[in-house]
């Protein structure tokens, strides 16, 4: 049953993704704050509806809401809400919450270039489609405000907002520093490691990002914060916050590794790779293990432990 403990109450709420629950926070403020609301769902809204009942609480008393970022089960559920609620998060979240008809045909046209550099056949260019599916669990809203490192947000006048972009480029987390609470949205999570999620170039930019690079710097980022707790989006809190984050950065340096040893006998493209390291999920999953998947290549190459052939059809991975 949700409780309040220094002004924060944690709700948790189901989703229809395979990650489960996904935990969002009521927080007391100079405005009451949601912060993210789960996926757009009759059984993510009673859920929430239920438990903020325990609270004495319902949605009607929420005077705002804060996105640590865009995805659905992050997200959705804004639909069930009143229009007028004031919305804040980052500036890339726009272009996921409200889509407009450019921005979609521009995302496959983006994976459509991105399937041909990972050499992909063709017969999987029919799944660019689905790639999109998970949005019919997400909303069509507008950010009342944007946030942005160093940001107080409106009625939450003890907290800081911290860029980490990584898992979504929208990503925020928020940091009381009076006890050290940092609320982290997907960003650091007590069971798994998020994925670097592949997205299309941000506006105004044509190369695409490198989310895992950005993921890797602001896991550290996080160290140099006086964190005694994060609530996360998924799973229980963490305490030991320093120490999971060098258990995270060296486990994907690992991973890494373990693609760099195949590269020293042979060429390969990004889905020879993908199959290998996951041989029984890739065709299910193929935008979530290609995400993975390049992560490692783009971190080997920034480190200087390979090298991209990109003379032919498809890019080809080598020492």
């Amino acid at each position: 049953m949700a409780e309040w403990k220094n002004g924060i109450a944690k709700l948790v709420i189901p989703t229809p993704f395979p990650v489960g629950d996904v935990n969002v926070y009521v927080v007391k403020g100079e405005k009451l704050t949601l912060i993210d609301v789960g996926p757009k769902t009759e059984t993510a809204w009673e859920a929430l509806t239920l438990q903020l009942k325990a609270l004495e609480l319902t949605p009607h008393d929420i005077e705002q809401v804060v996105l640590t970022h865009h995805h659905p089960d992050h997200a959705g559920l804004l639909d069930y809400f009143a229009p007028g609620l004031e919305v804040y998060g980052h500036r890339f979240n726009q272009r996921w919450l409200s889509r407009t008809e450019d921005f979609l045909s521009s995302h496959d046209e983006f994976y459509y270039q991105l399937f041909h550099e990972f050499g992909i056949p063709e017969k999987y260019l029919s799944l660019i489609g689905l790639m999109k599916k998970t949005l019919r669990f997400t909303c069509n809203r507008s950010l009342t405000g944007e946030l942005v490192e160093g940001d107080t947000p409106p009625g939450l006048e003890s907290w800081r907002v911290i860029e980490t972009p990584g898992h979504a480029q929208s990503h925020i987390g928020l940091f009381r520093e009076i006890d050290g609470v940092y609320i982290g949205g997907d960003h650091l999570l007590a069971h798994i490691s998020p994925n670097p999620l592949l997205e299309p170039p941000l506006p105004g930019e044509t190369e695409r990002p490198r989310p895992q690079l950005q993921y890797n710097e602001s896991l550290k980022k996080l160290m140099h914060l006086p964190i005694q707790v994060v609530y996360p989006g998924h799973g229980e809190d963490i305490d030991q916050v320093n120490e999971l984050i060098e258990k995270r950065l060296a486990r994907q340096h690992e991973r890494a590794l373990h693609v760099r040893k195949w590269l020293e006998s042979e060429s390969l493209t990004v889905f020879e790779i993908c199959r290998r390291l996951f041989p029984t999920v890739y065709e299910k999953e193929l935008s979530l293990t290609l995400s993975e998947t390049v992560a490692q290549l783009d971190y080997l190459h920034a480190i200087g432990e390979i090298m991209i052939n990109k003379k032919g059809q498809a890019f080809l991975y080598h020492i």
